[in-house]
């Protein structure tokens, strides 16, 4: 314990009679380990982010509809109020939502023209679409059996009004529609939904007992856990095939693939930043194992004398491996407090909307603490066995 301890002193005290060369060695080190970490945080803020957004367009979604021309096939292939019902007995659904829009339809308010997209929804849309009511409400259940002159109108298409629209009239044809609410959607879909930048949203009762449109464009469900997509996506297959004729081909999708394709851009990212902090550690450890042996060839004389008075080949290559540790050890437990301190510091600054939480992962910096040590002890043993060979006469002549 006694030599061990001595040794320990006899390093610390060689690294301190040195420590801008210490210092700068260090900085290396330091860099790299905070790389790693910073990498693995913006990796997982990513996927965060990522995985949110898809999320507040509709948690555990899945959709389906039928492709192709609606003029050329029959209305017996549509997906009906009937398929709705028989989606919502399905295991594992908790929600299902019918949606028949009309696009370019003409509405007038204070005899002012306005091209707009009309939408007929069924009462479960909000809840599935995770739309957010900025102004008024949703239509409820009365407005839905009572087939309701209502409407709901985006929060773009109110701005360009720059009115107050909860409570104005709109007409379309001879209807006339009282605004009793304004909403967004949670993550903005640019037109690529049935929801466009102005949208009129009605119920589809309504649009059913005007028009006779009795059937619904896309069929939305939302099952109960992220487990169970697969199955009802599977399921919810079956059934629409299996509830009308042979021939028409049903796209019944989720969105697991946009998941995995995030994610596989995600792991892709993270292993080249990864590649590129294992290269700032590479360097370090290079610039360890030259300081170290420009380290034994000053130090010769102190070697020489300390192997005369007794000190072991073990004892020398000891000491120089633990300089070599305490270099990388410390540079990483730097590095991992510069990584702390800026999530810290940039947590604030994240804008309330985005309720982003910036996370750090404790296995990044086991890893990254890990990995500066080891390259400090593998770049360190070079110079420590070149130092522990030499022989005590030969390093007590050196000049």
């Amino acid at each position: 314990m006694m030599i061990k301890n001595e040794t320990w002193q006899v390093a610390l005290d060689a690294l301190l009679a040195n420590k801008v060369k210490a210092a700068l060695t260090m900085l290396g080190v330091t860099i790299g380990t905070t790389c790693i970490v910073l990498v693995v945080t913006v990796s997982m803020i990513s996927k965060n982010y990522v995985m949110a957004q898809i999320e507040a367009v509709g948690t555990d979604l899945i959709y389906a509809y039928l492709p192709g021309n609606h003029i050329s096939r029959s209305v017996a292939d549509e997906i009906s109020l009937a398929d709705l019902a028989a989606a919502r007995a399905l295991p594992h659904v908790v929600e299902v939502a019918g949606v028949h829009d009309i696009g370019n339809t003409s509405i007038f308010l204070n005899g002012v023209e306005k091209s707009v997209t009309l939408v007929g929804v069924t009462e479960g849309f909000q809840k599935i679409r995770n739309l957010v009511i900025t102004q008024g409400r949703f239509f409820d259940e009365l407005d839905m059996e009572s087939r309701s002159k209502a409407c709901l109108i985006t929060q773009e298409f109110a701005k360009a009004l720059n009115q107050d629209m909860v409570g104005q009239v709109l007409r379309v044809g001879d209807l006339r529609f009282t605004v009793i609410g304004i909403f967004r959607e949670r993550v903005a879909t640019f037109g690529q939904s049935e929801i466009t930048r102005e949208s009129v949203l009605v119920p589809f009762s309504l649009l059913k007992y005007y028009q006779g449109i009795d059937y619904v464009r896309t069929l939305y469900v939302q099952a109960d856990s992220h487990e169970n997509v697969s199955l009802v996506t599977a399921e919810l297959r079956v059934m629409l095939q299996t509830r009308h004729r042979q021939g028409p081909a049903y796209t019944v999708e989720n969105l697991a693939g946009i998941l995995e394709a995030a994610h596989q851009i995600a792991l892709a990212l993270t292993a080249m930043l990864l590649l590129v902090s294992c290269i700032v550690l590479l360097i370090s450890g290079i610039g360890i194992m030259n300081i170290m042996l420009v380290t034994v060839t000053e130090r010769t004389r102190e070697i020489g004398l300390r192997k005369a008075v007794g000190a072991t080949r073990r004892e020398i290559l000891l000491q120089f491996l633990i300089e070599a540790l305490l270099i990388s050890g410390l540079g990483a437990l730097l590095g991992i407090l510069i990584a702390v301190s800026i999530k810290v510091v940039a947590q604030p600054l994240v804008p309330v909307e985005y309720n982003m939480h910036i996370p750090i992962s404790m296995a990044s910096i086991v890893v990254a603490l890990l990995v500066s040590c080891t390259t400090g002890i593998l770049f360190g043993y070079l110079p420590a066995s070149r130092a522990s060979r030499l022989q005590p006469r030969e390093a007590l002549h050196h000049e």
